[in-house]
């Protein structure tokens, strides 16, 4: 296993990182001089995470209540980061930093104090996809929720001897109690709070894939939610899947991960994840949930965003239009991942997800 020193835990409090040892050990000696930097920078922050807290309870009354935020969500792989980031540009939303996922319990004053310390610690890119990443660069709330509770997916890659345990508790919050999903949500509101504290007059626009599996439990604590679906032809997802967590365990992953049947994994994940959404989405209102195709939205970014404003109401497009076209014109060289497909493993695919493939249309794909 590749470790190093710097990993994501290190932005955890001590109980939440305390919680997730005792629940996952024991650790190979490799790890350790990793958990022992990560135990030291967790009590090291902690006078400043008390002065934050602090700040946070005097401030919390100076800006209205959290307003009903705009989720981007879809399985993993399906587009959503692209989405986010050029919807990012927008000055009337409000994005998570790397700084507010690196440290959440520290990033209004001490990640300001710091700034120029930590933007040089921040990774040229996304060693994932290769998508460059800045010190405004948007990111997924989901790593900094994991150093808030145990109860995140990412405490699965983190400590895959019990990948499925965590997985399906940080996804699906099975096996997980009601008073810890309450924690959860106490944690969340806490954390958009602190975002809100930070942009006081934008509208939060969040990114993560997990979400596409709680619509019900979001909508059951912001009714206004609003929910920007992407999907992306499954065949390429699965097959972008494989080089997602073999990457994720490479670099952050504690414990050995060879026992974990990856394919067999992402083919239930996808599944259930999609029919959770399913049955979550009925719910929702036609000016709450827009569902795009990926493809569409890279022939015709513009076009699909002016549907956004339209369907969910939102102002301010023609000032937005050329925030957007100046930001997709400085990508415009990037190249995505490319990948073999193997018969075998597109029969695979066209097996198990099919219903998803024939409600989108989608092919198999040729080698990229």
């Amino acid at each position: 296993m590749k470790r190093q020193l710097s990993h994501p835990l290190s932005g955890a409090n001590p109980l939440t990182l305390l919680s997730v040892l005792l629940r996952n050990g024991p650790l190979p000696m490799a790890s350790w001089p990793v958990i022992m930097a990560i135990l030291g920078a967790s009590l090291l922050r902690q006078p400043f995470s008390a002065l934050e807290k602090a700040y946070v309870g005097f401030r919390r009354n100076a800006v209205a209540p959290v307003r009903a935020p705009i989720f981007i969500i879809g399985h993993w792989r399906s587009g959503t980061t692209h989405l986010y980031n050029v919807m990012s540009q927008s000055p009337q939303f409000a994005t998570v930093s790397p700084f507010a996922t690196a440290l959440p319990w520290d990033f209004l004053l001490l990640a300001r104090w710091m700034r120029g310390l930590l933007k040089k610690a921040l990774p040229s890119d996304r060693f994932i996809d290769q998508i460059p990443v800045h010190e405004d660069s948007p990111q997924e709330d989901e790593i900094g929720l994991a150093n808030m509770t145990p109860t995140s997916f990412y405490h699965a890659l983190y400590f895959p001897r019990k990948f499925h345990r965590n997985f399906d508790a940080g996804l699906f919050f099975e096996g997980v109690e009601p008073h810890e999903v309450g924690e959860w949500r106490r944690l969340l509101r806490y954390y958009y709070l602190k975002l809100q504290l930070a942009f006081p007059e934008r509208r939060l626009l969040i990114k993560n894939p997990v979400y596409t599996a709680r619509v019900s439990l979001l909508t059951s604590m912001w009714p206004e939610a609003k929910f920007i679906h992407i999907h992306r032809n499954p065949y390429k997802v699965f097959f972008s899947m494989r080089n997602f967590y073999q990457k994720l365990f490479e670099r952050f992953a504690l414990q050995a991960w060879d026992h974990i049947n990856l394919d067999e994994h992402i083919l239930s994940t996808y599944e259930r994840m999609m029919a959770e959404f399913d049955v979550d989405s009925k719910n929702l209102r036609s000016n709450q949930l827009i569902h795009m195709k990926f493809d569409d939205f890279q022939t015709d970014p513009v076009g699909e965003l002016k549907h956004i404003y339209d369907r969910f109401d939102l102002s301010g497009f023609d000032q937005d239009k050329q925030a957007f076209q100046s930001y997709l014109k400085s990508i415009k060289g990037y190249k995505k991942n490319s990948y073999e497909f193997p018969l075998e493993d597109l029969e695979k695919v066209a097996q198990r997800w099919k219903p998803y493939i024939d409600r989108w249309g989608y092919e198999p794909p040729i080698e990229e």
